[in-house]
């Protein structure tokens, strides 16, 4: 049997995964993290993307979409605490990019009472989800 380790992806509003898996990976806030059994104990923010589990025993990824939250890494275990997290195959494409429109617009505004940053990180967040839709496409 592979080794594994403990996955658990969670939100504000519900747990996403549970599970065992062979390999992690996710945009860390430095950079993409590959997370093995037995790593180092390591918590960092996370940004907004793709999180792909290797599931013990099965050979399909699991894709689930992040919008940014805390990682924990512990020898035997991996906690994901996202801000948003949906899997990838509840992604809505014509959703993302209709929010990706609008923080666009809102950047472009003079006028606009939206904060510029708060409209960076929703365009983020929305090109992050069209990354994670292309993805899951190319799985299939």
């Amino acid at each position: 049997m592979a080794h594994t380790i403990h996955v658990d992806v969670v939100s504000a509003e519900t747990q996403i995964f549970s599970g065992e898996a062979e390999f992690v990976a996710l945009p860390g806030e430095s950079g993409e993290l590959g997370i093995y059994p037995g790593h180092t104990p390591l918590i960092t923010r996370i940004k907004p993307g793709t999180v792909r589990i290797k599931v013990a025993g099965q050979a399909e990824m699991e894709l689930v979409f992040v919008a940014g939250g805390i990682l924990e890494v512990q020898p035997n275990a991996v906690t994901v605490l996202a801000d948003t997290a949906i899997r990838g195959t509840d992604l809505d494409e014509a959703k993302a990019l209709e929010a990706k429109r609008l923080a666009e617009e809102a950047m472009i505004n003079q006028e606009s009472k939206i904060d510029y940053a708060a409209a960076q990180a929703e365009l983020s967040v929305a090109i992050a989800q069209l990354a994670a839709i292309q993805r899951l496409r190319q799985k299939r």
